[in-house]
């Protein structure tokens, strides 16, 4: 199977990987956002997400557009902007 080359293929895949996390750990991410450690929480999560994404997707794809950090921020940080924070 070929790498990604595709910038939106890539962008999908990102959001897809970062969804199923935020999917099947809500409580880590509530109590992450309140606690002001959601990345201490996740650190397994998104290491394997991460590496599944490295996996598939085309090192210089991954490189020029960051795709996986802005779906962390789309999907795990802003969609939970409701939970209450002394970050916010």
């Amino acid at each position: 199977m070929s790498l990604i080359t595709d910038t939106e293929a890539a962008a999908r895949l990102a959001r897809t990987i970062i969804a199923d996390v935020a999917l099947y750990n809500r409580e880590k991410i509530d109590s992450g956002i309140k606690n002001d450690n959601i990345f201490d929480l996740l650190e397994e999560e998104l290491k394997e997400g991460l590496a599944l994404y490295r996996s598939k997707v085309d090192a210089e794809v991954d490189r020029a557009n960051n795709f996986f950090n802005k779906a962390v921020v789309d999907i795990l940080i802003k969609r939970y902007g409701t939970v209450e924070s002394d970050i916010w």
